[in-house]
């Protein structure tokens, strides 16, 4: 059978993928009395492992009215007062008439673009953005130019050469770029749609929301331009250590999503207690613990930053998402399993999810990790690298 040859290829090419219990690896370590120090996960406040976190949450909650399961799609029986309400805090927050909530950013990306688009709109994505949005943009009637990753010079071309041809433009972005760890340059594409009138902006926050900003709402936030952007989309299940996603939008965008987005209308709402978590979450963001808990982060960045630089890597990160690039499949995965074995969880990044060539470590911090487990990891892997 086809599969059973592509399998074998993949195991020869040290491309082959497999599923790995994170909590039975965590047992092991630690029944042995051996650290273990997830670099790999999305949790970036660290709210996910924090279970004093947890207990308040609970704590606060009617445990006997919160059900688990939606059991209905939003338009049929799924809707309910945690969903409403949630969707009143996340627009009052942003400052915006409205917000959705998604089963997932990847029900969100792959469904959005194909409800707003037609054969009239050109959609110029990054180069680099995510899987989700690129299925988006395959299953939508637009037509789509990739652009150079941050190439805002082409951009500009692409959109000058393209904007009589078209009703309108939609520039798909992200903010923290999720393999490479680098940020857009939103200001110049607000400046960008100013100069263009038929230029929407998509901007994903998947990696930025809880991180950036004064109360962790993203890049957005931190470079005042909410206003400007026309499709905001974030990720509950990163930094908020929840599930979901949602975008902040006008009202009629809203109405309209919800009678034409399919992975909306036909898939099952959100478990209530997943929403009241997140409530939880979005309250915490505007508080001071959050805050200390992001410039630690960014603390423990900056110490990636440079030992990469040191390194005079070709990808600079300017986040806590931190790519080592290796090069090649099987050095990569090496240096990765000695790592493990170390007690440092990074996981090897192959193609297809980067392109070949630019196999890497992706270093994931979360604002758990301490500073003395940053500089062992330096040390390890500076080391490592000098000898693979």
């Amino acid at each position: 059978m086809q599969y059973i040859t592509l399998l074998d290829e993949k195991k020869q090419n040290g491309s082959l993928r497999t599923l790995r219990n994170i909590d039975a690896v965590r047992r092991e370590r630690e029944n042995a009395g051996a650290p273990f120090i997830n670099l790999s996960s999305n949790d970036y406040l660290s709210y996910g492992d924090d279970a004093a976190l947890r207990q308040e949450f609970w704590a606060a909650q009617d445990v006997a009215s919160l059900r688990m399961g939606a059991c209905s799609s939003r338009l049929l029986t799924g809707t309910c007062d945690q969903q409403e309400a949630f969707e009143h805090e996340l627009a009052a927050a942003y400052g915006a008439e409205a917000a959705l909530v998604f089963g997932s950013g990847y029900h969100a990306n792959q469904g959005i673009l194909p409800a707003v688009c037609t054969p009239r709109t050109l959609v110029l994505a990054d180069k680099l953005v995510h899987a989700s949005l690129i299925d988006g943009i395959r299953m939508s009637d637009a037509k789509c130019i990739r652009f150079r990753h941050n190439d805002y010079a082409q951009l500009e071309m692409l959109v000058q050469r393209h904007a009589a041809e078209y009703e309108n433009i939609i520039v798909a972005t992200e903010s923290i770029f999720s393999m490479d760890g680098d940020t857009c340059d939103l200001p110049r594409l607000v400046a960008l749609k100013k100069d263009w009138p038929t230029v929407q902006l998509y901007v994903d926050e998947a990696h930025a929301v809880g991180v950036r900003g004064a109360r962790g709402l993203g890049c957005c936030e931190e470079q005042h331009c909410v206003a400007e952007i026309d499709f905001l989309v974030g990720t509950l299940g990163k930094a908020w250590a929840s599930l979901g996603a949602y975008i902040i939008c006008t009202s009629a965008l809203r109405e309209y999503l919800i009678n034409t987005v399919r992975p909306f209308i036909f898939t099952t709402a959100l478990p209530p207690v997943n929403i009241a978590w997140s409530r939880f979450v979005l309250a915490r963001f505007a508080t001071a613990d959050a805050a200390t808990r992001r410039q630690h982060l960014a603390e423990l960045a900056g110490m990636m930053h440079a030992f990469a630089d040191s390194l005079g890597q070709s990808v600079r990160s300017t986040s806590q998402i931190v790519p080592i690039i290796t090069g090649e499949n099987e050095r990569t995965l090496n240096i990765a399993a000695h790592l493990q074995r170390e007690g440092f969880y990074v996981m090897a990044i192959r193609p297809p999810t980067v392109p070949a060539g630019s196999a890497r470590l992706r270093i994931s911090l979360t604002a758990g990790t301490a500073r003395s487990e940053v500089q062992a990891l330096i040390a390890l892997l500076g080391r490592l690298l000098h000898e693979n």
